[in-house]
């Protein structure tokens, strides 16, 4: 049933009076009985194995339960699908900051005290791998796939116009609001698991697997979520361990990782050097695209950020090289960070497309337009829509792309070089299997609806837009919707991750009312020439209660086409001459995502992204001592990210799409283009404005003074 009244209008967020009265429920905030509280304790090098753990005074500290350690922990299956090992199943170590005990006690703090006396010896490891730079010329080919169409080589070397750089993208983390953390509570063989998971039901199978016992016998409860970014995505060894502790302490555990142990417990997004080679003909006729990305990744696993994603459908080149190099290193497994890939490889991509205009003398955005693809470059798949033309060209003027100065440095104000930049993006639009059940109500003609699906929010709105594709589905006002979701008793649905969440949920929710309405006419008897809604139905044949479930599945020729979200992205930033100081004064992201449930929570999605984008580009890096393998970027007082003062004016606009291919409601989905070429317009706006060209992030004063 197409939904055509309270969807696309910017209603309020149902859960908001909830959230700002701190009565919603997130992973620790549910009073269960007798709770105690784990506390982790981690290695201190990098590479080696424990020889002896010494916790006999620990033990005796005021409040300890029990210490848990590799000599009396349970055996666990390492390959239950919780990411990044750290399951004390031995003594060896693989990494600065791996979990090798926790600590149970009647407080946090006794907890907390208790770890500080516990003493371990290692038996060390010189050849600990802990230095990329001086690693990254051991780097081998990646599982990742390779796209390879042409000769890249030829066409450099026969071109007009050639970029051949390198930009690097440093190491960041996720850092969430809410911290990782769980409440694990046993009764008998059945085990709750409060936390935060972006993923519900991956969740429940990847703790099961891991703790040997049935799926059936776990439950997952995340009915809200304070942010993730990818972190929440795949779970790590601390939610198992929680369930662990709670097992030998024979009463439930509150395990919460402290804002320090968010660096070396739940990934990271790695440090990428991106080779760009560009070659065009003297009208700016893209002729060769080469991007290469040299990566690290845990020691013992292999995950690689698909940093060419972006360069594989932005723009139509014949000639084409898109790989990838990893080396094993003792540093936590990477993982999802927002935007995955995109994000990063946008960076160098479009850095490079800025140079290539520069060298041109022709303008940015012009020679994007004249780069345009007919269809999808690497797969020859028709676009489900692409709409990035309209996003360039309704954003220049929008933004007053007009009043730019090409020139490089001439736009001074006071103290303040002035410059304008652009840049572009992507990210895959899908949908995944859903189940959603409908339940009706009738009570003296009221009608009521509870939506059922264990989807996932992680504070970007899927309470309030499935309450929007449900009333209109239904037809019900939205406050006689109620959505139950983040529970793995309810029915399965897709995670909120990879901006399949709004797609997949949006979609089962609207299949369920279509066909609760087909079961509740049939059941009529009637005949109907103008098709009637369900609360129509449930009303005129007084029935008291009803309900359906859909298992809902993309649409049978999906995979026939492309199907992508698309952005423009205009910055303009004020760049202090004495002290190389960076303000983004001006941010505009438009974007073509499909038909947007919710302006207002699409919007503030869209600005949440270019936030980080920001950061990205500004202030974001997470550093290791390479003689210990940890981090010396411990806490918010040096991993900095964007505050109120470091952002100025942030405007999104949405493309008008309709989106027939892509699924049945032409939904796409927005939370992770939102930072993608953000990063890469800021980066061209402070070359116009400098002159320097910057190809490491972050960009900080001190590389452009």
């Amino acid at each position: 049933m197409e939904a055509n009244q309270i969807t696309g209008t910017p209603l309020n967020r149902i859960d908001g009076l909830l959230k700002v009265t701190g009565k919603a429920a997130y992973a620790t905030d549910y009073p269960v009985k007798n709770l105690a509280y784990g506390y982790l304790f981690k290695s201190t090098v990098a590479s080696g194995t424990i020889t002896q753990i010494d916790d006999a005074v620990a033990k005796k500290a005021p409040g300890v339960i029990t210490i848990i350690t590799h000599l009396n922990a349970p055996k666990l299956n390492v390959k239950g699908g919780l990411r990044g090992g750290a399951l004390l199943q031995g003594p060896e170590i693989k990494f600065n900051g791996q979990h090798i005990g926790i600590v149970v006690a009647e407080t946090f703090e006794q907890a907390r005290y208790a770890a500080r006396l516990i003493k371990v010896q290692y038996s060390g490891d010189a050849q600990a791998k802990t230095d990329f730079e001086k690693l990254a010329t051991q780097a081998v080919p990646a599982k990742e796939p390779e796209v390879r169409r042409g000769d890249v080589d030829s066409a450099m070397a026969s071109a007009a116009v050639t970029v051949d750089e390198v930009y690097e993208t440093p190491i960041e983390h996720h850092h969430p609001m809410e911290p990782h953390a769980t409440i694990a509570s046993w009764e008998g063989d059945k085990l709750t698991l409060y936390n935060s998971s972006q993923i519900v039901n991956g969740a429940q199978t990847s703790a099961a697997k891991t703790l040997n016992i049935a799926p059936e016998n776990v439950r997952i409860i995340t009915p809200y979520i304070g942010g993730g970014f990818g972190s929440k995505g795949g779970q790590w060894a601390n939610l198992a361990l929680a369930a662990v502790a709670a097992k030998m302490a024979n009463r439930p555990v509150h395990l919460a990782l402290s804002r320090q142990q968010m660096f070396n417990s739940v990934g990271l997004r790695q440090h990428n050097i991106q080779h760009l080679k560009l070659a065009a003909t003297k009208e700016g006729k893209l002729l060769a695209l080469g991007h290469q990305t040299t990566t690290h990744t845990a020691i013992d696993d292999e995950y690689t950020e698909p940093c060419g994603d972006c360069s594989k459908v932005l723009y139509a080149v014949p000639n084409a090289l898109i790989n990838y190099k990893v080396v094993p290193m003792n540093i936590i497994m990477p993982t999802y960070t927002r935007g995955p890939g995109k994000s990063t490889g946008s960076f160098a991509l479009e850095s490079a497309m800025d140079e290539l205009a520069f060298k041109l003398q022709m303008d940015p955005i012009a020679l994007r337009l004249a780069n345009e693809p007919a269809q999808d470059p690497t797969t020859g798949k028709p676009w489900s829509s692409r709409k990035l033309v309209e996003c360039l060209k309704e954003g220049a003027k929008a933004f007053g792309w007009h009043k730019r100065n090409p020139q490089p440095g001439k736009n001074i104000q006071g103290d303040y070089l002035i410059g304008h930049g652009v840049a572009c993006g992507s990210y895959p639009a899908r949908q995944r299997d859903s189940s959603a059940v409908i339940k009706l109500t009738n009570d003296n003609g009221k009608v009521q609806a509870t939506v059922e699906l264990a989807a996932a929010d992680l504070g970007t709105g899927t309470y309030t837009i499935l309450a929007q594709t449900a009333a209109d589905g239904l037809g019900l006002p939205v406050a006689q919707v109620q959505i139950k979701i983040g529970d793995s008793d309810l029915p399965p649905a897709a995670g909120s991750v990879g901006s399949v969440g709004a797609t997949s949920y949006a979609n089962s929710v609207n299949d369920a009312c279509s066909k609760i309405t087909t079961e509740l006419m049939m059941k009529s008897g009637k005949q109907f020439f103008v098709r009637p809604t369900a609360a129509q139905l449930m009303a005129s044949e007084r029935l008291s209660s009803f309900e359906t479930r859909m298992d809902a599945k993309p649409l049978a020729d999906a995979d026939n086409y492309s199907a992508h979200s698309f952005n423009a992205n205009f910055a303009e930033v004020w760049v202090n001459r004495h002290t190389g100081m960076v303000k983004v004064k001006r941010f505009l992201a438009v974007t073509a995502a499909g038909k947007i449930l919710n302006p207002k929570t699409a919007r503030s999605q869209i600005i949440g992204g270019n936030v980080w984008g920001i950061g990205m580009a500004l202030t974001e890096e997470s550093v290791i001592d390479p003689r210990w393998g940890n981090f010396i970027t411990r806490s918010f007082a040096d991993y900095h990210v964007p505050v109120n003062l470091d952002v100025g004016n942030l405007e999104a606009i949405f493309i008008n799409e309709d989106d027939k291919h892509a699924n049945k409601l032409g939904v796409k989905g927005i939370g992770e283009v939102g930072i993608v070429g953000v990063a890469g317009a800021i980066a061209n706006a402070i070359f116009n404005a400098t002159g320097k060209r910057v190809r490491e992030l972050p960009i900080t004063p001190d590389k452009l003074i």
